[in-house]
């Protein structure tokens, strides 16, 4: 099984405290998912800030609008500094995505690294070629411009 890695970076005009605050509560991963994903938190719905443990299931239609279960587990947690979710059910042979925050000059710098791989072995390696990749990029783009829009436009009305 091979691992592979997407690695994003980005700079927002926030506090760590309020990034922390947005990226901490599993609710908001609706509002930076996009819309064709159909995302859907399952109850029992967290009703709190992340925490190592929680447990998250969800319903997201990637491919074909056809519906899929995924349970994500929060296993570290250091507030203001990072967080990593694991795949424990769902489309993807193994999942591991770390969010890390670190003050910057001009916000906060936010990175993301997912390390994942395909099931299904040359047929999953077919499919990551012709459309996994490209649809990893494509929900990692759009939360990158999502967020610029959220985030720079709130400055700009505080201001």
């Amino acid at each position: 099984m091979r691992v592979y890695q997407l690695k994003r970076t980005q700079i927002l005009p926030l506090s760590l405290e309020e990034a922390w605050s947005f990226f901490s509560t599993p609710q908001n991963l609706n509002e930076i998912t996009p819309d064709d994903m159909s995302f859907e938190i399952l109850p029992p719905k967290p009703d709190e800030n992340m925490y190592e443990g929680m447990i998250i299931n969800y319903i997201v239609r990637p491919v074909l609008n056809i519906p899929m279960r995924w349970t994500t587990e929060i296993k570290h947690v250091k507030e203001q500094h990072y967080f990593v979710d694991e795949q424990r059910f769902g489309p993807y042979a193994f999942w591991h995505h770390k969010h890390f925050f670190e003050a910057h000059p001009d916000g906060v710098k936010m990175t993301d690294i997912v390390d994942y791989a395909i099931p299904f072995g040359p047929l999953g390696e077919i499919a990551r070629l012709i459309f996994v990749e490209k649809k990893l990029n494509s929900i990692f783009d759009f939360r990158y411009t999502k967020l610029e829009s959220m985030f720079t436009q709130t400055k700009k009305e505080a201001v």
